[in-house]
């Protein structure tokens, strides 16, 4: 049976979900991926924890917890693309990320090879 959009998103979503929990720990709060064009956009929500929040009111230490969380999620990113290509049956070609000491949120970004939302 054909996936359809949604139901790949919801996939992508559990698994990314599942990744940080088995990975990192924890999860967050909520986890939304979207497929454009050739891309996965999920964005992740209530990443820090409440030391994290206190560690961000410096500029060293948001400094600190950016680079800490990045060289994290950029260790576990060979898993990450095993998974969005075994979900997507496309070879993920980059991967980028960033972190807001602000609000919490976490964007990832999976450049495939091919254009993914036209095959539904």
């Amino acid at each position: 049976m054909k996936k359809t959009k949604g139901s790949m998103e919801a996939e992508i979503s559990k698994a990314i979900t599942q990744w940080e929990k088995d990975y990192l720990g924890r999860g967050s709060i909520s986890v939304k991926a979207d497929i454009l064009r050739d891309m996965i956009i999920v964005t992740l929500k209530g990443i820090l924890t409440p030391a994290e929040y206190s560690v961000c009111e410096t500029k060293d230490g948001m400094l600190s917890i950016k680079r800490t969380r990045a060289d994290l999620v950029e260790s576990g990113t060979s898993d990450l693309k095993l998974l969005i290509t075994h979900i997507t049956g496309q070879m993920v070609l980059n991967f980028h990320t960033d972190i807001s000491t602000r609000t919490g949120e976490r964007v990832m970004i999976f450049r495939l090879q091919g254009d993914l939302e036209k095959e539904f």
